[in-house]
């Protein structure tokens, strides 16, 4: 069975962007999960995206209200054919980023993972630590800050792996 991923962060509507954009829609259609790395900002996306999403595995980050936190809170894990995923908005800066999270989320972590999706910079990253944990920032489709341009993230699941990881530009 292959399995589809759709990643997404940093979305801030309607704070930094009216809507999300019919590209990312369409991504959304296509996907069999999405995953959300948190900064939605307001519930009204939440409940958009969980209406339209076959399956959406979602955290809260640091811009989101009391009642985004209340439905996802801080870290959200699913096994997606074997891979087992982990969500959470925030890790830190960039430096010494593989280490913290190889401990927290790593091999010899209490509940380890494969793939850490996570946010908060708004900046794309991919990069596999030194125990293997593979760490996925999708960047945000609705405010690149200092990148060229939006961003998210597609990934395949199959025979429990994780492969095809692509980044997508969002460009208004």
């Amino acid at each position: 069975m292959t399995t589809r991923l759709l990643l997404l962060s940093d979305t801030h509507v309607p704070k930094r962007a009216r809507a999300v954009q019919g590209q990312v829609w369409q991504l959304v259609d296509e996907a069999d999960v999405v995953i959300h790395a948190g900064d939605w900002v307001d519930i009204g996306l939440l409940d958009e995206l969980e209406g339209r999403a076959r399956r959406l595995i979602g955290v809260a980050g640091n811009n989101d209200g009391a009642a985004l936190w209340d439905r996802l809170g801080e870290v959200a894990r699913v096994d997606v054919e074997g891979v087992r995923i982990a969500v959470v908005h925030e890790t830190g800066s960039a430096a010494g980023r593989e280490r913290r999270c190889d401990e927290r989320f790593g091999p010899r972590a209490d509940d380890p993972c494969d793939v850490l999706v996570f946010g908060h910079s708004h900046i794309p990253w991919d990069s596999t630590t030194p125990g293997g944990l593979r760490l996925l920032n999708p960047g945000s489709p609705t405010d690149r800050r200092r990148q060229p341009v939006g961003t998210v993230m597609t990934a395949v699941v199959d025979g429990g792996r994780l492969h095809s990881v692509t980044l997508v530009p969002t460009p208004r």
